[in-house]
């Protein structure tokens, strides 16, 4: 069984091995690149990204800079958004469904490390994986820990650490992160009102807007 083999399946491995060490090291190049890349080079980008990622989804982004460990653990589904200056340690499989929006410097932390410190110090670490998904909308330097599955069309609020998991439907907040109430369609009502009056004064957007450029 190889380190990387034990790191895949959430068991202690050594992050120090040879060749975790060189795919980290790619990695770091492939970030470096797609972070100095000229911001109108978008078939560059995507093509850097697909090269980077386990899965791009269909018009899904990520805004530079970005960092990640590995990035073949990271797999993203369709309309996904990722904001400025995001981290995502990636050392187990991170999953994020369709449409999901990540606001800036928010982090998605799947690496772990033992309780004693003497293992801790040996260099030996294990991974739990995340998972965000569809419509999940994740705020401004959220932090996502090891092991968490945030549900279908949450909302996790601005500076939240979410140490367990978060339910669908719900808006969330705080450190440790709660559920603060359940999204109803009165929330939905309030939107949908606005939205028509959005489309009323002869804003489009979306399909529309696609529709036009063909």
């Amino acid at each position: 069984m190889t380190e990387q083999d034990r790191m895949h399946a959430g068991q202690l491995y050594y992050a120090g091995n040879e060749a975790l060490s060189a795919a980290r090291d790619q990695a770091k190049r492939l970030t470096w690149r797609y972070n100095q890349m000229d911001p109108a080079d978008w078939n560059g980008r995507t093509a850097l990204l697909q090269e980077l990622l386990g899965r791009l989804g269909k018009d899904s982004w990520i805004e530079p800079s970005f960092r990640c460990d590995y990035g073949s653990n990271i797999t993203l589904g369709n309309g996904v958004f990722i904001n400025y200056d995001c981290v995502f340690l990636d050392v187990a499989p991170i999953t994020i469904g369709d449409r999901v929006l990540i606001a800036p410097q928010a982090g998605l932390y799947t690496a772990s490390h033992p309780l004693d410190p003497e293992i801790r110090a040996s260099g030996l670490e294990f991974g739990r994986p995340i998972t965000l998904e569809s419509d999940v909308w994740l705020g401004g330097r959220a932090v996502v820990c090891p092991g968490v599955t945030i549900g279908s069309g949450s909302i996790i609020a601005a500076g939240s650490v979410v140490t367990r998991d978060i339910p669908a439907g719900v808006l969330a907040a705080g450190s440790p992160c709660r559920v603060l109430r359940t999204l109803t369609d009165a929330d939905r009502a309030v939107w949908e009102r606005q939205r028509r009056e959005y489309e009323a004064s002869g804003g489009r957007y979306g399909a529309a807007v696609s529709q036009d450029q063909n």
